[in-house]
């Protein structure tokens, strides 16, 4: 197994500055941290504490890294707070009866930065849980031949690593075809997630192919947020200035904060959910059910994620040869009032694969 020492001979620097290189520190000429980083690649080099937990198999400490997606930079809700409550819940209770500790980390985007402090986490752990596949293949095809790697929230054909995702497309057809055919809405405005979210992508997929089936509705509009409540109430007040008193039909926000956030900008204007335009949102966090009226959702089993991540990884680091697998998890559609049911409405109902 190749050394620190062998790094740096092959990249012709001290230790100390491939260790620098491996903490992520900025006092390296970018010529040097690149020929440090391909003297890796090249060796294959697992950071010291990686290798002796995996060489004694020891299943110490796990990473996990989550993703931030903030509105702005002033605003101090971040749309993936919630989200990774659950998934944090789901990785804990798995881990809970295991010889491990977690070790947690925030990252924004995929910049050259944030990589290198996510090669730099893998030096510390044992194994790392990546909240959403967001970055570059290369990226983590290098992480997965060093240590045990999974993806949480990817896309279903995976990308040769472990990762566990929620039937996404789906649901949100589910969701759809709810609003058609049960109420004939024929136009439809989406709230959309963020470009780089895997979910998001897989989301409005499931809106578009409903639609495809139904050339009758139309979809009319739709809003780049950011998964946050507030980036929802923007996404309502560009609505209401450019659609010149012409609702849509429905608002099909891409998650709930979202939904949540649409909602207080409508109250606001005083256009009534589900009387003026309808509403429904997709994640079912514990407020969508204390709306007014209470939100129309889908359900994705967010603390079930982490634990079959978890479940996974566990595995992997115990037999690093498992082949990659792809885990696709069910999405239930929450019917509720917000999408213009009666008043105390409260039906899940399975959300049937999508081909």
């Amino acid at each position: 197994m190749a050394t620190l020492y062998d790094v740096a001979r092959l990249a012709g620097v001290s230790t100390a500055t491939v260790s620098r290189v491996l903490h992520g520190q900025d006092r390296v000429r970018e010529s040097t941290r690149a020929r440090v980083l391909g003297a890796i690649e090249e060796l294959g080099y697992v950071p010291d504490s990686a290798a002796q937990s995996l060489s004694r198999r020891r299943k110490d400490v796990i990473g996990l890294v989550c993703i931030e997606r903030p509105w702005k930079a002033s605003e101090l809700e971040d749309g993936s707070m919630l989200y990774y409550d659950k998934i944090l819940r789901g990785v804990e209770a798995r881990i809970r009866d295991e010889d491990l500790s977690l070790l947690i980390t925030f990252l924004r985007e995929n910049t050259a930065q944030v990589i290198r402090r996510l090669e730099a986490l893998s030096g510390k752990v044992a194994g790392m849980l990546i909240g959403e596949d967001i970055f570059p293949r290369d990226v983590l095809e290098r992480l997965a031949s060093r240590i045990p790697l999974g993806v949480i929230a990817g896309p279903p054909a995976g990308a040769g690593v472990d990762t566990v995702t929620s039937d996404n497309r789906s649901g949100s057809a589910a969701l759809t075809r709810h609003l058609i055919d049960v109420h004939s809405y024929r136009r439809l405005y989406v709230v959309d997630g963020p470009r780089n979210s895997p979910d998001a992508h897989q989301r409005r997929l499931g809106v578009e192919q409903v639609l495809r089936s139904h050339p009758d509705c139309d979809l009319v509009g739709s809003y780049r947020g950011s998964y946050s409540a507030e980036s929802g109430v923007a996404a309502a007040e560009q609505l209401l200035e450019t659609s010149r008193g012409t609702l849509p039909d429905a608002i099909i926000a891409m998650n709930d904060q979202m939904a949540i956030g649409v909602l207080r900008s409508l109250t606001r204007a005083g256009v009534k959910v589900p009387h003026d335009v309808a509403l429904v949102g997709f994640d079912d966090i514990f407020p969508s059910s204390l709306t007014d009226p209470p939100l129309t959702t889908v359900n994705q089993p967010m603390r079930l994620l982490g634990e079959r991540a978890c479940t996974r990884l566990i595995d992997r680091i115990t037999d690093p040869g498992l082949p990659p697998q792809v885990d696709v998890l069910p999405t239930e559609l929450i019917i509720r009032e917000s999408c213009g049911c009666p008043p105390g409405t409260s039906v899940r109902k399975p959300a049937e694969r999508e081909e």
